[in-house]
C-alpha cells in the first residue's frame, strides 16, 4: 500500500487563519487576566501586550494541542489558559530584556522602559511572572507546573548567561547556542509539550517528546534567523535599530563566524567593536561578515535546526495542525522581520 501524502504545508497567513478563533479566545483571556487595581500595571502591561506581534509561542501551544489531539476539538479551556501563561512569561522576559539591554525600540515603537522608566518595566515584568503562576496553579496539574517552573528557571539562567557574554569577544558558537537554548528554545519546547499534554486525549510520552524536540529545534532556528536579520535587514522592516546586537556588545553567530574566519587585523577590529559596542564600526563589521560568508553560514545553521524540527514531527500524526507546525518551521527561517 502506498503511503498517504502529507497535508500541504500552509504559509503564515493560512496558519494564523487556522488558529484565529482560538487565538482570539487567548487574547481575550490575556486582557481579562491582566487586570489590576494598580493603574500603572494596566498601562504598562497593555502597552506591551497590545503591541501585538505574531503571538508565536501561544500559537505553537494551540497548534500542538490540535496536532496531537485530533484537531480543534482538542483545543479547550486549559489550552487557552496555558497559551496565556506562555505569553505572559514571554512578555515578562521582553520587559526585563529591554531594561538590561537599554533598548529603546521594539516592533517599531518605543519600549516600555523608554516610556515609563526601568523601575516600572522591571516591576510589571515581575507582576506578569507572578500572574502566569497564578494561572497555571488554577489548572492543578503537577506536570504542567513542573514544566513551567523548570522553564522559567532556565530562562533566568539564560538571562544571566547572556549577561556574562556581553562585550566578550571570546564568545564562541557553543556558548552562543547555550544562551539561545535557555533564553528562547526552552519556552518554545515548553509550549509545544504543554499543548500535547492538555490536548484532551491520553498522549503517549514519545509524542510529547517529539513535540518538545520540535519546539526546541524551532527555537534555535528562530533565534539564529533573528540574529541574521540584525545584520541583513533594515530598521523599518526589522522594527528595531539595525546593529542593535553590536551596540549591546552581543556577539551573535554572524559576528562569531566572521571573527573566527577573518585575518588577524580584521579580527582585532571586530573584537574591539564587540568590547566597546561600537556601532560606528558597523560598516567594517558588515564588510567582514559578507567577506567571510557569515550570513550564509548562519542561515545554513538555522535551516538545519528548522529541518530537525520538521523531522521531529514525523513521529506524530499528519493533519492540518501538524502541517501548520511544519509551516512555522519553514517560516522561521524565511521571514524578513
Amino acid at each position: 500500500m502506498s503511503a498517504q501524502p502529507q497535508a500541504a504545508v500552509p504559509d503564515l497567513a493560512a496558519i494564523q487563519s487556522l488558529a484565529r478563533a482560538d487565538m482570539d479566545a487567548v487574547d481575550a483571556l490575556i486582557r481579562q487576566r491582566l487586570a489590576s487595581d494598580v493603574v500603572l500595571i494596566n498601562q504598562v502591561a497593555e502597552y506591551i501586550v497590545g503591541a501585538g506581534g505574531k503571538r508565536l509561542r501561544p500559537m505553537l501551544l494551540l497548534l500542538a494541542a490540535g496536532a496531537t489531539g485530533g484537531g480543534r476539538r482538542a483545543i479547550g479551556r486549559h489550552a487557552h489558559q496555558l497559551a496565556a501563561v506562555v505569553e505572559f512569561i514571554h512578555t515578562a522576559t521582553l520587559l526585563h530584556d529591554d531594561v538590561v539591554d537599554e533598548s529603546d525600540l521594539r516592533r517599531g515603537r518605543k519600549t516600555a522602559n523608554a516610556v515609563w522608566g526601568n523601575a516600572a518595566s522591571v516591576l510589571v515584568g515581575d507582576f506578569l511572572y507572578s500572574r502566569s503562576f497564578q494561572l497555571m496553579v488554577e489548572l492543578d496539574r503537577m506536570e504542567v507546573m513542573r514544566i513551567l517552573a523548570d522553564t522559567t528557571n532556565r530562562i533566568a539562567e539564560g538571562e544571566v548567561l547572556q549577561l556574562l557574554h556581553v562585550r566578550n569577544p571570546d564568545t564562541d558558537e557553543a556558548a552562543y547556542l547555550r544562551v539561545i537554548e535557555r533564553k528562547t528554545a526552552v519556552l518554545f519546547a515548553a509550549a509545544t509539550r504543554l499543548g500535547a499534554l492538555v490536548s484532551g486525549d491520553e498522549v503517549e510520552p514519545a509524542v510529547c517528546d517529539a513535540l518538545h524536540d520540535y519546539g526546541l529545534n524551532l527555537g534555535y532556528a528562530f533565534q539564529i534567523a533573528d540574529d541574521v536579520l540584525d545584520y541583513a535587514s533594515d530598521a523599518e522592516t526589522l522594527g528595531k535599530n539595525l546593529g542593535d546586537d553590536l551596540a549591546e556588545g552581543k556577539a551573535t553567530l554572524p559576528l562569531i563566524h566572521a571573527m573566527a574566519h577573518s585575518d588577524a587585523a580584521t579580527r582585532a577590529r571586530l573584537r574591539t567593536a564587540v568590547e566597546e559596542g561600537d556601532t560606528e564600526a558597523l560598516p567594517e563589521v558588515l564588510a567582514a561578515i559578507h567577506a567571510c560568508g557569515s550570513l550564509d553560514y548562519s542561515r545554513g545553521r538555522a535551516d538545519a535546526y528548522a529541518a530537525a524540527a520538521e523531522a521531529a514531527l514525523e513521529r506524530i500524526g499528519d493533519n492540518d495542525y501538524s502541517a501548520a507546525l511544519r509551516g512555522l518551521a519553514r517560516y522561521a527561517v524565511s521571514r524578513d522581520h
